[in-house]
């Protein structure tokens, strides 16, 4: 091991980087691995970048676009209206959007 990699080793160590307990798949050595780069310590080859794939955010549909446009008309329908009857109307539609909507996700 030089001791240039040693060096290299400690400082990606210092900063938060993990003992692989993979061996180097080239001479079988020690490696150090931080933000997705595996260096070894013994030859010094840094196998390519392995990105962790990420989730991809799911696009709302048109049923989901439409209930939260209903839930927003109620919700400003519900702070002008002044008559109790039709403030606890207001509430059970939105407690029904809600449902579905929490349906939709499960």
């Amino acid at each position: 091991m030089s001791e240039d990699l040693r060096k290299k080793a400690v400082e990606m160590l210092l900063k938060g980087a993990t003992l692989l307990s993979e061996h180097c798949p080239y001479c079988k050595g020690v490696r150090v691995m931080k933000d997705g780069y595996a260096l070894c310590i013994s030859c010094g080859r840094e196998p390519e970048k392995k990105d962790i794939p990420k989730e991809k955010p799911q696009q709302r549909t048109s049923l989901e676009e439409t209930l939260e446009k209903k839930m927003e008309s109620l919700s400003n329908e519900l702070k002008q209206e002044n008559n109790h009857e039709k403030q606890q109307e207001i509430l059970k539609s939105i407690n029904l959007l809600l449902e579905i909507r929490k349906k939709m996700k499960d």
